[in-house]
């Protein structure tokens, strides 16, 4: 038995965007690429994602909402995320992504556009380049999200995507709504080495010191990433309560680089392990995901940085606290009833001598060894299936209709060479960015 695991940090994609032509290419030119993947039911992307993640052993996710499908109004489809959240079992905290500049590049995206044949010009200004929602409007429906889903098992946060992409205005307001309020924010920060650059010339009094001036820093506050924050930045995040969220698969595939977990650590931050829609072998398991995360940054010395008891702790601690659940993980009377039945005779399969059982599952341990998931005392998991919904049937039904509407973007798919040859002389040429 160990406390169910939290997916930090997710979006709640249908599919694995590899299978759109997103494979290992850098975040800015996948974020467009995303498009193709755009759900086509958010029930069914929703219900799929999160039984993927309950498969592999987690009670709560991160729904950090960046695509929806436009199919339904926007209350309505959220009301279906959190009926497939209900129906798969899982906590979830839910925030509706909202950006208001850069949909293309950190600046002007004019200079792309300008730069893609004119016949293809208007396709991508339609697709990319929509009219911003204000503040206000923004604090207004995310009162009216949690209005229509909060509950036990439902968190509402505010989200904004990150900094490179919200307005210090939009950052001011959801800064003042958040210390009214109460309410929890989530959001990216310094993903790529893109962003870094970004943030040094947007902000040279210090991205970190810009978010604790207007007072979003603070610890109802979960980052994304930080892959490339700074020692005194993460001095700052420690000081203030706010937590980070690493993203080992995802920061991979994307070639981000490496989140500095270890000197977080030191520095006294609380670390979360996220999927981010892209674990190792694109395949949503949390439990190589998280074993991942330990053995790199478990450190190269004869003691490493942390026991394994330790890290498995912080991770659940820290991961509950970003989706706002109750608890610290911890299996006892009284707590929550969250947690995780893993397969030791599987894991202990030679079954030679003595082992400590956390010494396998840091080994050894993937979603095949979930026998049983409990949240909040009901078995959403149990013999390694997913009990609330159908999830073979959940994916081969987003395939088919994947398959059926892939002709819906076929404009866009033959021009993107043209596309992604501009964003990548953009990012190439931008000064201190390429």
């Amino acid at each position: 038995m160990i406390p169910a695991l939290v997916d930090a940090h997710d979006h709640a994609r249908p599919l694995s965007t590899v299978s759109f032509g997103g494979a290992f290419t850098p975040l800015e030119t996948w974020l467009p690429r995303t498009i193709f993947a755009t759900p086509p039911d958010a029930y069914l992307a929703a219900a799929a994602a999160l039984a993927r993640v309950a498969r592999a052993g987690c009670g709560a996710a991160m729904v950090h909402y960046t695509r929806p499908s436009g199919v339904l109004p926007i209350l309505d489809e959220v009301r279906e995320v959190a009926r497939a959240a209900r129906d798969v079992g899982v906590r979830i905290a839910f925030a509706l992504a909202v950006r208001d500049m850069n949909p293309l590049v950190y600046g002007d995206e004019t200079e792309v556009l300008d730069g893609l044949p004119e016949a293809t010009r208007a396709l991508f200004r339609e697709a990319f380049v929509r009219p911003a929602m204000s503040p206000d409007a923004y604090l207004a429906l995310v009162d009216e999200i949690a209005e229509a889903i909060a509950g036990p098992l439902v968190d509402v946060q505010y989200g904004p995507a990150g900094l490179q992409w919200c307005s210090p205005g939009l950052l001011e307001a959801i800064a003042e709504a958040s210390e009214r309020t109460g309410r929890r924010v989530h959001m990216h920060l310094l993903e790529t080495e893109r962003q870094r650059a970004w943030a040094d010339r947007a902000h040279p009094e210090g991205v970190v010191t810009f978010l604790e001036r207007i007072g979003l820093l603070s610890d109802r506050l979960t980052l994304a990433h930080c892959v490339h924050a700074r020692p005194d930045e993460l001095d700052r995040i420690a000081a203030s309560g706010a937590r980070i969220v690493a993203n080992f698969g995802s920061n991979m595939h994307l070639r981000s680089g490496l989140s500095p977990v270890a000197e977080a650590r030191r520095r006294g931050v609380c670390v979360a392990v996220g999927i981010d829609g892209a674990a190792l072998d694109d395949d949503d398991d949390m439990l190589r995901e998280m074993r991942l995360a330990h053995g790199v940054h478990a450190g190269a010395g004869l003691d490493p940085n942390w026991t394994r008891a330790e890290f498995l702790a912080l991770v659940v601690r820290t991961g509950r606290a970003a989706v706002g659940a109750p608890g610290d993980g911890a299996l006892g009377p009284s707590e929550p009833a969250d947690y995780c039945a893993l397969d030791l005779d599987a894991l202990d399969r030679d079954a030679i001598m003595p082992v400590d059982p956390l010494d396998l599952m840091f080994a050894r341990a993937n979603a095949s060894h979930v026998r049983e998931v409990v949240v909040a005392g009901r078995s959403v998991v149990r013999d390694g299936r997913v009990v609330g919904v159908d999830l073979p049937a959940l994916e081969a039904e987003l395939r088919a209709r994947f398959r059926s509407q892939v002709g819906r973007y076929a404009g866009l798919d033959r021009a993107w060479p043209s596309f992604d040859a501009a964003l990548r002389r953009w990012f190439e040429g931008c000064v201190g960015c390429g």
